[in-house]
């Protein structure tokens, strides 16, 4: 008899011990549902994502159209991201236009870092430019041109 009481008592205490995580859990019961509903629904977007890419791949064969392509040219040392090219360009391009008031030799320095990520630009765009050949006025028609290509390409330039 003095167990039970004794086991009734413990019972007691831990039912009085979790009512308030009981009352927490009512309270949060719903938000708990929505997360787990969010979760289930985002793991089937993603699974369907995979499965569709999937069935892409099979459709299009796309280690066919990938095999003559060399990947490690992307992976050179002295290769610079496109997007800092871009950075560059548009700097170099600010400072080209707005460069009132400052040497001969400053703009001709920045002239010069401009062409070369001009050049680079292209390099990694595969796009033909001339801007090394020529000098003068032809240079600067060439540095239109290619500025224009670059664009089309997608690259914002000023």
């Amino acid at each position: 008899m003095e167990l039970g009481r004794a086991l009734l008592l413990a019972l007691a205490f831990v039912a009085v011990a979790s009512l308030p995580a009981l009352i927490a859990l009512l309270f949060c019961a719903d938000e708990i549902i929505d997360r787990v509903a969010s979760g289930y629904a985002e793991w089937r977007a993603r699974r369907r994502e995979r499965r569709v890419i999937a069935r892409l791949d099979r459709a299009v064969e796309a280690d066919a159209l990938t095999r003559d392509i060399d990947l490690s040219e992307f992976d050179r040392e002295d290769r610079r991201p496109l997007e800092q090219l871009a950075t560059d360009l548009r700097r170099l391009g600010g400072q080209r236009l707005g460069g009132t008031g400052r040497p001969m030799v400053w703009h001709s320095a920045v002239l010069q870092a401009y062409d070369d990520r001009l050049r680079l630009a292209c390099r990694a765009l595969d796009i033909t430019e001339h801007l090394s050949e020529l000098d003068g006025v032809d240079q600067e028609i060439e540095r239109v041109r290619v500025e224009g290509l670059l664009h089309a390409a997608g690259l914002t330039l000023p």
